[in-house]
Parts: C-alpha cells; sequence; structure tokens
C-alpha cells in the first residue's frame, strides 16, 4: 500500500525532437482514461506551445526567450542557466506542486543532453522532487531510426547509459517513433537485438565493413565494453498513436517508479509477483511490434553487403 503522501510521476527527458512533450500529451490522455487523476508540468523554458493542459509552467518562472535576450546567451547556455535558475528557485515549483497531492505528475523536461549527463542541475531538481515525497521514474526517449546506422546506436547507447548513471533516478529508456524506424534505412538485426542490446560484437563487426569506421575499430570495441560491463541499457519500443504500445511502456514505467505496488487500481497477485521477480518478459511483444513496423527483408544487411 502506497505511503500517505507519497506522489508518483514521470520525468520525461531525451535530446530535442524525441516526442517528450507529443509523449506527455499521449501519456497523460492515457492514465486519465484509466481513471488516473494525472497532471503534467512542464518544466522546458523553451517550450511556449504546450499541447496539452498545464498543471505548472516554468514559463512563469523564467523563459530561454528571455534569458538570451538579457544575458545575451545561446539556447545551449541559456537553457543551462534557465535550470540553474529553477534550481535556486525550488521553492516556486514546491509551492505549484502542493496542489497537486494525490496526482500522477508527468514533468515535460527540456530537450539538451547536457542537463542528463554531466550538469547537476536538473539532477538536484529530481533530488529535490524526491526529498518532497516524489517518486519518479526517467523516461528517457531517443528515435528509433537510430537502430539503422550501426555508429548512431552505440552514440545512443553511451548517452543512455551515461544519462541513467548521472540522473540516479529509476529508468527506462524508450525507442520512440517506432511507425518511422526505417525510415532513414533497414535494420541489420532483429529488433530484440536493439531493445535488448545484445551481443554487441555483431554490431561492430557490421560497422568495420564501413570503410570510414574500419579505422575506428579498437575504439568502438572498447566503447562496446563499457556498455556491457555495465549491462544497464535496455530499450522499450514505442508508437504514442498504438494504445498497447503506450500501455507497455505505462506498465514498465509502474514497475520501476512503484506505482505497480500501490492500491490505486485493481492488480492480481500474479501481477506483483511477475513485478518483483522479473517474469514478464517481452520478447513476444517485441516480435509484435517487429512484424507491425519493420518491413521484412529476403537478404540481411549483412548478405547484401557480401553480395556487392
Amino acid at each position: 500500500m502506497a505511503q500517505p503522501g507519497l506522489a508518483f510521476g514521470q520525468a520525461v527527458i531525451g535530446p530535442p525532437g524525441s516526442g517528450k512533450t507529443t509523449y506527455c500529451g499521449a501519456m497523460r490522455e492515457l492514465l486519465a482514461a484509466l481513471g488516473r487523476l494525472v497532471a503534467v508540468v512542464n518544466l522546458d523554458p523553451a517550450n511556449d506551445a504546450l499541447p496539452y493542459p498545464c498543471a505548472a509552467d516554468i514559463g512563469e518562472l523564467v523563459t530561454l526567450r528571455d534569458v538570451m535576450e538579457h544575458l545575451k546567451l545561446g539556447p545551449n547556455g541559456g537553457l543551462l542557466y534557465c535550470m540553474e535558475y529553477l534550481e535556486a528557485n525550488a521553492d516556486w515549483l514546491r509551492d505549484r506542486l502542493a496542489p497537486l497531492r494525490g496526482r500522477y505528475v508527468l514533468f515535460d523536461c527540456p530537450g539538451q543532453v547536457e542537463l542528463y549527463t554531466h550538469h547537476a542541475a536538473l539532477r538536484n531538481v529530481f533530488g529535490r522532487l524526491a526529498s518532497w515525497g516524489f517518486r519518479l521514474a526517467a523516461v528517457h526517449l531517443v528515435d528509433s531510426h537510430y537502430c539503422t546506422d550501426p555508429g548512431k546506436f552505440i552514440s545512443v547507447l553511451c548517452t543512455s547509459l551515461s544519462t541513467m548513471l548521472h540522473v540516479e533516478l529509476p529508468h527506462v529508456n524508450i525507442l520512440s517513433k517506432m511507425d518511422l524506424i526505417e525510415q532513414y534505412g533497414k535494420l541489420a538485426f532483429n529488433l530484440d537485438y536493439y531493445t535488448e542490446v545484445l551481443d554487441l560484437s555483431y554490431l561492430v563487426d557490421h560497422l568495420a565493413s564501413d570503410p570510414f569506421f574500419k579505422n575506428y575499430r579498437r575504439l568502438n570495441e572498447k566503447l562496446v565494453e563499457v556498455i556491457e560491463d555495465y549491462s544497464l541499457v535496455s530499450f522499450v519500443p514505442l508508437n504514442v498513436q498504438d494504445k498497447a504500445s503506450m500501455r507497455r511502456v505505462m506498465q514498465a514505467v509502474d514497475k520501476a517508479n512503484g506505482y505497480s505496488f500501490g492500491d490505486s487500481e485493481h492488480r492480481s497477485l500474479e501481477a506483483l509477483m511477475s513485478s518483483a521477480v522479473g517474469a514478464d518478459f517481452h520478447f513476444t511483444s517485441t516480435l509484435a511490434v517487429q512484424e507491425k513496423y519493420v518491413q521484412p527483408q529476403e537478404k540481411t544487411v549483412e548478405e547484401e553487403a557480401m553480395a556487392i
């Protein structure tokens, strides 16, 4: 049973253009349809066109446009300043969140990678939220089409791992925009290879077939070793227009932030035990996603390369 005074929610993070705001709007609608009291809090000072009802907006405190104009900062420096300003004025955020007790809160965060990999301001804000009784999971969105480029996928893995270690929250990594996954090329392997981050030596071998990356094989091998040594990164595929896909993400996040163990909705003993022991495998659902969004190939990418 959830403790009195606790509030559950999601910190929606990721690079610009990965679909964070769209995700917040879609997740808000799904949770509301399930009967949850849900609120969205905008922590992105660059987001001045919100497509969802906003319970609290950082724009009331500081905006990126004003910071850039008055302090003569660029967009990156301006966002860092805004987050530092939010950290210094945490009382403002606490006052805005006070009326939201009892609601499930979605925090729509800025789209700047540095904030999640090595800058401390936003991590400190998350720490303040935890001290106020918020039990959050970080939902880290990245574009799924990066899977079609081995070099970019290794970069995504490094960024995701760095974010998980720096943010210090329970973490769910999302491959967003699954309906566009093959927009820029074909997958070299089955989708579960990317979602479960299986033996990455195959990815290094595939990358080495490119003359440009052949000279960087040892570097890629070392990066892959770091990722596999930590063995933390995996992904949940998502298309926000697919209700079943949204429910799978919701279930993964509910396990991460502990909401599954509350009493606000009907939960069976089987579901709770599945969450506790990790018995809920995702292979079948990932296979269904692949059949839905990935075009079947007569030959693999490796076979085509060998033929050439």
